[in-house]
This record gives C-alpha cells, sequence and structure tokens, in this order.
C-alpha cells in the first residue's frame, strides 16, 4: 500500500497564505515571507503556534481575524484554533501533510490531498458564476452565506457625545469649573459619533435575472438579518416590498416567504416603473434619502432606456450612494452595450459584478465604504 506523498511545509503554508488572499484578506510578499519566518521560529510541530503565527502576520485589522478563522478551518480541516476545546484544535501537522512527524495512521486518518483538494473546491465555488452551477453547487452555495459578514455604512451622527479628543467642549468644562468653586481643572472635550446609514436593496427578479435571483436574494437576507438598518425590494412588472418576510432567521424559510409574497417572479420586467413607485411612494419619503441604494439588474429594460436612466437620476438626487450591480458584469469580454445599462451609468456611483459568492464578498466591501 502506497502512502501520499508529502508536500513541503512551505507550499502548504503559502498555499494557506493565497487562499486567505483569495477571502480578501489583504495578503501580500512581504506578509507572507513574515509568516513563514514566524512558523519556523514557533515550530511547525506547534499547532496552535502556526495558527497564531498566521494571525499575528498575515491579518492587518480586526474585521480579518473571522475570515482567517474560516480559511484556517478550511485549509487545514479541523475545529478553530484557540477555542475552549483545545482537542479538537487543527491538526495542522497530521492533516495538511507539513512533512513533519509521523505520517497519520489508523481509524480516522485523512489524506491530505483529500484536504487539499476540498479546500481548493470551496474555493473555486466561490468564484464560479452562478447562473452555471447545478443543484448540488447551489445548495453548497446556499451554505456558503453564512460566511459573508455585511458591515453598515456609516454616517456621521448629528449629537455630539464626551470623548478624550476632538473639539473643547465649552459648556462642560465650564460646569465642572463652576462645580469645583471656580478651581481650573481638566478640559472636557467632545466630538461626534458615527451611526449605520440605511441600505436600500433594489432586486430585479425578471425572467432574464432568474438564474440569479435566488443568490441575491439569499444576500438580501444575509443584510436583512446582519442588524443594520436595511429594506428590500423586488422589481419585476411590480414592486414588491419584502423585507419583513427576509428577516425571519431560517434563510430557507426566509426564501420561501419571501416567494409567496413575490408575485411576479421570473417574469417580464418594467425597471423604470418599478423605480419610479419606490421613489414616489417611499423613496422621496425618506427610506432613500441619505441611503446607500443597491440596485440588482441586468439593464434589460422593456419601455425606453432614457426612461429608466430619469429615474436613476432622480434616485442618485436623494440617495447618498448608488451602487449598480450586474452579473453579466462579471463574464470574460463583457461591455455595457443594453440600452438600459448605458442610460443609467452616468448617475451610479459605484458599477459592480455580482455573478458569484467572491463577487458578493467585494460587493458587501463595496457598501460598508459608500
Amino acid at each position: 500500500m502506497t502512502t501520499a506523498p508529502q508536500r513541503p511545509p512551505e507550499e502548504v503554508l503559502l498555499g494557506f497564505a493565497r487562499a486567505l488572499r483569495a477571502a480578501g484578506v489583504g495578503v501580500t510578499a512581504d506578509r507572507e515571507r513574515t509568516y513563514l519566518e514566524a512558523v519556523a521560529a514557533v515550530g511547525i510541530e506547534h499547532q496552535l503556534g502556526v495558527y497564531h503565527a498566521g494571525r499575528a502576520t498575515l491579518c492587518a485589522s480586526p474585521a480579518d481575524l473571522e475570515r482567517y478563522d474560516h480559511v484556517f478551518t478550511a485549509w487545514f480541516s479541523g475545529q478553530r484554533a484557540g477555542t475552549k476545546d483545545r482537542r479538537s484544535a487543527p491538526q495542522v501537522v497530521s492533516h495538511a501533510g507539513l512533512g513533519v512527524g509521523e505520517e497519520p495512521s489508523g481509524e480516522g486518518a485523512e489524506d491530505p490531498d483529500a484536504v487539499h483538494a476540498r479546500a481548493s473546491a470551496t474555493e473555486v465555488l466561490r468564484h464560479r458564476d452562478v447562473a452555471t452551477l447545478n443543484r448540488r453547487d447551489r445548495e453548497r452555495l446556499a451554505a456558503l452565506f453564512a460566511t459573508l459578514h455585511p458591515r453598515p455604512p456609516r454616517r456621521r451622527a448629528h449629537r455630539w457625545t464626551a470623548s478624550r479628543r476632538g473639539q473643547v467642549d465649552a459648556r462642560a468644562t465650564l460646569r465642572s469649573t463652576l462645580r469645583r468653586m471656580g478651581e481650573p481643572g481638566e478640559v472636557r472635550w467632545r466630538r461626534r459619533g458615527s451611526r449605520p446609514r440605511r441600505v436600500v436593496l433594489l432586486v430585479d427578479v425578471s425572467g432574464s435575472m432568474s438564474a440569479y435571483a435566488d443568490a441575491l436574494i439569499r444576500l438580501a437576507h444575509t443584510y436583512c438579518v446582519s442588524g443594520m438598518p436595511v429594506e428590500v425590494f423586488t422589481l419585476g412588472t411590480r414592486l414588491t416590498h419584502v423585507t419583513r418576510p427576509l428577516h425571519q432567521r431560517d434563510p430557507d424559510r426566509a426564501i420561501i416567504a419571501a416567494g409567496q409574497a413575490i408575485p411576479d417572479w421570473s417574469g417580464g420586467t418594467r425597471l423604470a416603473e418599478g423605480v419610479k413607485v419606490f421613489l414616489d411612494r417611499w423613496g422621496r419619503r425618506g427610506m432613500a434619502r441619505g441611503a446607500v441604494v443597491v440596485v440588482f439588474s441586468d439593464g434589460w429594460e422593456r419601455d425606453r432606456p432614457e426612461v429608466l436612466g430619469e429615474q436613476v437620476r432622480r434616485l442618485a438626487a436623494v440617495a447618498h450612494r448608488v451602487v449598480w450591480v450586474n452579473p453579466h458584469r462579471g463574464r470574460a469580454g463583457y461591455a455595457p452595450l443594453q440600452g438600459g445599462i448605458m442610460a443609467v451609468l452616468p448617475h451610479v456611483d459605484d458599477f459592480v459584478a455580482g455573478h458569484s459568492m467572491a463577487a458578493f464578498q467585494e460587493l458587501t466591501e463595496v457598501v460598508a465604504r459608500a
């Protein structure tokens, strides 16, 4: 019986660093080199040392830590290290085939090539076009939505709060001085805090978007259960408000409830009319004012494209930022030649792809920075 060839330690570690980069963490060549040096210093046979060496050298901010844990778990096939159950920590040496120590043997041992293939398959699935997936791959993709953690865009609050730096709070300083009977004391400072900015999602569920509609509704559900202020509408032959059914915690039940509320799923499309109804009934009254509005559509407009362009211009006039997500933009050789897309492009702030899980991850970052 032949055993699988062991992989060089640096090959597996560099592969993990590049998988982390593909997941959205800003891993540079310098960080990769520092990571290899840190692992060499702590010893590759120390599992927790390898885990914490990566956290210290590959992550640039607290926002990267959760992605790091997910990729580490997928790459080395084990429970996240650093948890209370240390006995279930990722078996870096035995499972990843780093070429250190004895070969895994006996019941429960796992082929390193199989682990590597599984992690690679997940990464490949993240970059595949949703429209090309079969039923089984769609089920696997649905589970990956749990790894998305959208962050709300921020806006400056109107109220001032006490702070250690910022502007001098003259009133608070004077009140403090009066309480001490005029004795000079510490200067008080204040600054304006921040609040989450509302996000409005307009999802095209017409026939031309049917291959992406399920994934886009799941993405909208991820936003709804994140705790940020979110409103979701679907666009087809009519405008449908689906925020309430999407607030259910269970994603499958939320998708079913939203589907029951949408009467024109995979039907015709009247984008201009849908955006107009949104503006007249909800948007101009306050829902879109100062909000980040994300439109998911391929831009196929049954009516005149210039009418759609005019409605998006009205939308841009009241919204803080308009993001247009077109699934076809992620395809090689794509050019925005549709009449609807050409009409709206002058009025949108960001024109991004929305065809894969990796594109959805990039979209969450675009919205968070808006």
